[in-house]
């Protein structure tokens, strides 16, 4: 009897013993990313290039799961959900995290302020604004001035209602006192641009990796850039701060999180491990190459905060311009 009362202590603490080693030699296997949406796009892009990078830092494999649909929200709620064990993360951007919470309320099935631990942000992702070569202006006083005298309403393109590329225009509009019509686009940014190019829209707010060559190649005008300073890829093109419009900076960023519950040892060696990543020059040109900047955060903690602060800033915006549900 004695030996069998010494056994029953002795499998939790067997339990707690081999949950406390597993945390200390993670990771051990494969490591999953969920990314929100379709390959090809801006997060994939980036997504793609940190998890080489981690899987060699952390010598285990890191494979991408693209689960699109649902402005994000797809893939966000099977992240949400997973294991909280280190081998799902996410990665979420300013899309997912902090504007669809105040767009889709409470229709959404993951509140990621709680369901998410913030591990780092990984990248910037500038936005663009983009007008059709053939409309005669250069600068964003000009499109303004000719958006009030033309006869026609004019269009912009985005996303979606209630997307980054939407609140930014109808943010400036509503700062500028123009009017125009919203022409979402479903399939993402690139049947957007082909109708930019082609005049059935006028003007849109864009990520730069989705615009870059468009605009080297001519076929659109860059009237500014969402940054804080200018960009390195197109240096010409003068900020919206330049331009009259401090308020206007805003960027796609894009960070890895950890679902609720994962243990704190997890997340440090995570944060530890993608914070010399994106210290690699390699990584950094890489990401470079299409206008995606990286751009980690101090510690988990820090980049908390600054989701939370995002999270405020565009449910903000969502409630004074009244976005309507997708």
């Amino acid at each position: 009897m004695k030996n069998f009362i010494v056994a029953l202590f002795c499998v939790p603490l067997l339990a707690l013993t081999t949950g406390v080693n597993a945390q200390q030699n993670y990771p051990q296997r494969t490591i999953r990313l969920i990314v929100p949406f379709a390959p090809g796009g801006a997060s994939d892009f980036s997504a793609r290039i940190i998890s080489q990078a981690l899987s060699e830092e952390l010598k285990q494999s890191v494979v991408i799961d693209n689960k699109g649909g649902a402005a994000g929200n797809i893939g966000m709620e099977a992240a949400a959900r997973a294991t909280p064990d280190g081998y799902t993360l996410f990665f979420g951007n300013v899309g997912t995290i902090s504007i669809n919470p105040s767009v889709f309320g409470a229709t959404l099935k993951v509140k990621p302020a709680e369901d998410f631990i913030p591990i780092t942000k990984v990248v910037d992702v500038p936005s663009v604004l983009v007008v059709n070569s053939e409309i005669p202006s250069s600068t964003v006083k000009e499109f303004v001035n000719y958006a009030k005298t033309q006869k026609r309403e004019l269009n912009f393109g985005s996303s979606g209602s209630g997307s980054l590329n939407s609140l930014e225009m109808l943010s400036l509009m509503k700062e500028a006192k123009i009017n125009m019509t919203q022409v979402p686009y479903k399939s993402g940014a690139g049947q957007a641009i082909t109708n930019l190019i082609g005049g059935q829209i006028d003007v849109m707010f864009v990520t730069l990796p989705s615009a870059i060559g468009y605009i080297k190649s001519n076929k659109i005008k860059a009237l500014a850039v969402t940054s804080t300073n200018r960009l390195e890829q197109l240096p010409s093109v003068p900020t919206l701060i330049e331009q009259g419009y401090p308020s206007r900076v805003s960027s796609s960023w894009q960070g890895i999180f950890a679902p609720r519950d994962t243990p704190p040892e997890i997340v440090n060696t995570l944060f530890t491990a993608l914070t010399k990543v994106l210290a690699q020059k390699s990584v950094q040109e890489k990401l470079a190459t299409s206008g995606t900047i990286a751009a980690g955060s101090p510690s988990p903690e820090a980049f908390g905060a600054y989701v939370k602060a995002e999270t405020s800033r565009w449910g903000k915006a969502v409630r004074e311009i009244e976005i309507e549900l997708p």
